[in-house]
């Protein structure tokens, strides 16, 4: 066996040893181990079983494009990295160099990663859920951006967007 297996085999045995010994801290949630290939086929058949999903980072990137589609795009879904003292909240989609600087990006996934952030680093719950809320209204009022239109709907650009969910926040 070659060293970097040896390495990987035994930071996953480590892993695996760390969560199992934190989740007896917490006996009313549910702790279940599955290989990736099988969270994602879970994930695309019923992905209300998940509420949270803990993964090395490059399964997690996989994962997480793969149920961005489920919301129907990848601008649609915050992220965040959270471990030892600090947290990194952040739209799953990354900065999208190819789109900068041209009114098309979706900002909800960065919007409610803000409010991930508030939520769960700052514990401002009401503050979250009106910024959820703001979201979730501009939506139901019809306004998409391009990477989530559909027939009937107002299409808007990124400011756009970003500028209706503001004023919903007002």
């Amino acid at each position: 066996m070659s060293v970097d297996k040896a390495n990987v085999l035994e930071s996953s045995r480590l892993w695996r040893e760390v969560v199992e010994e934190l989740a007896k801290e917490y006996p009313d949630v549910e702790l279940s181990h599955m290989y990736v290939d099988n969270a994602a086929m879970q994930l695309v058949r019923n992905p209300k079983q998940f509420d949270v999903m803990v993964t090395e980072n490059m399964f997690g990137d996989i994962l997480t494009d793969l149920a961005s589609q489920l919301t129907g795009s990848i601008g649609m879904l915050p992220s965040a990295s959270i471990g030892g003292e600090v947290a990194l909240y952040e739209p799953i989609h990354g900065s999208a160099p190819d789109i900068a600087g041209q009114n098309l990006a979706n900002p909800i996934a960065t919007i409610l990663s803000a409010a991930m952030m508030l939520r769960v680093s700052f514990g401002l719950e009401q503050e979250a859920q009106a910024i959820e809320a703001a979201v979730n209204s501009v939506l139901e009022q019809g306004y998409r951006t391009g990477d989530i239109m559909q027939p009937g709907m107002t299409s808007l650009g990124t400011v756009e967007m970003t500028e209706a969910i503001l004023k919903e926040l007002r």
